[in-house]
């Protein structure tokens, strides 16, 4: 017998979100990760707050929505706020039962400020890697490390001249062509621009820059990870300015903040083989695995190094490394940033890494 097309609704409903979220949904696993790291960071949520006033939406709420956004490759923080209006999966994750109103997309506008200014980005992933089943995956010995350019939020058409005396000796140097409307034509014939003459109006952090020959230049900030080899989960993350030195500070930076003072091997490429770098590395009593670079010049990695067996072996891991990059670029948004600002788009890159270890913990737990 056909059944009847009727839209039945009923007036009250008995079932919660968590009947209906599958058992063995991987978000179930997700999210138990994610809560024992919220619980760890409570003590810096309630610092963020004043102790008195009216209640504001809960920061471990505006965190768990966040990572939905990079898992679910949601464009927008509105289109995001749409899905949680009629998904049910993403309410049950958020913590949101079925008929709660949803929030303003102003909200996370609003609290940004507040959850940038106590570092939570970087706090939550740390608080997920010191839990002991993640720790227990972690390699304390072998690491890898790369950058990767993340374009800006910002308009070629917005690079102009700076004012005079900031940063350029030219006094011939032309005033900034007045734009009339939104998106005025602008020839950049014959004219000559560079980071020392030219800084973009919509994001004065992001910088012109290229990683290789035959590329176009493009405003970007450059994004570094530090990467365990075990089973290559990024242990930290940090977003600076796009310059020919970045990579190598950045990676110095990231191993000075590892915990221990036993020694471990750095596994990088091309860029990262000069005499300085390598020397800042055995002072900090890392091996350097370093990929020579002889390219009209004399590689900084000798035999001494290259001769045994854990060199191949690092050279070999440390490509795993572009994984990190691929998924933030594609599945956490990140090929373009949507924000402007280093802090900014900082925080953004590091929250999007702990999501990239979020989605491999599940398989790798169950497995080891």
């Amino acid at each position: 017998m056909r059944g009847s097309d009727e839209r039945s609704e009923g007036l009250f409903s008995y079932v919660s979100c968590e009947a209906r979220v599958l058992a063995g949904h991987p978000l179930r696993a997700i999210r138990a990760i994610v809560d024992e790291a919220l619980d760890i960071l409570s003590p810096d949520f309630s610092g963020l707050y004043a102790p008195i006033g009216r209640p504001s939406i809960a920061p471990e709420k505006l965190l768990r929505a966040l990572l939905l956004q990079a898992f679910y490759t949601i464009r927008s923080e509105r289109q995001l706020m749409e899905q949680m209006d009629y998904n049910l999966l993403f309410r049950w994750f958020v913590g949101l039962s079925m008929d709660a109103p949803i929030w303003d997309v102003t909200v996370f506008t609003k609290n940004r400020e507040r959850l940038l200014a106590g570092d939570i980005a970087a706090k939550f992933l740390t608080a997920v890697l010191q839990q002991a089943r993640v720790k227990a995956l972690l390699s304390d010995d072998h690491f890898s490390v790369d950058g990767t350019l993340i374009e800006a939020w910002a308009s070629m058409k917005s690079f102009m001249p700076r004012d005079a005396g900031e940063g350029s000796d030219d006094d011939d140097t032309p005033p900034p062509p007045k734009h009339k409307g939104r998106n005025a034509e602008r020839d950049f014939h014959g004219e000559k621009r560079s980071n020392a003459t030219h800084a973009s109006t919509t994001d004065p952090d992001a910088r012109l820059f290229k990683k290789a020959r035959g590329q176009a230049a493009k405003l970007c900030h450059m994004g570094h990870v530090l990467m365990e080899n075990r089973h290559g989960l990024v242990v930290d993350a940090t977003l600076t300015h796009a310059t020919d030195t970045a990579e190598r500070e950045a990676a110095l930076t990231m191993l000075e903040r590892l915990d221990g003072c036993h020694r471990i091997t750095l596994g990088a490429d091309k860029a990262y083989d000069t005499a300085d770098f390598i020397a800042n590395l055995r002072a900090l009593n890392v091996t350097p695995h370093v990929a020579q670079n002889t390219a009209n010049r004399r590689s900084a990695i000798d035999g001494r190094t290259t001769r045994h067996p854990g060199y191949a072996a690092s050279i070999r891991i440390r490509k795993r490394i572009e994984e990190v990059f691929g998924w933030a670029k594609t599945c956490g948004n990140l090929r373009k940033t949507r924000h402007r600002g280093l802090p900014r788009v900082g925080w953004a890159f590091t929250l999007t890494a702990a999501a990239y270890n979020l989605v491999r913990l599940p398989k790798l737990l169950a497995t080891g």
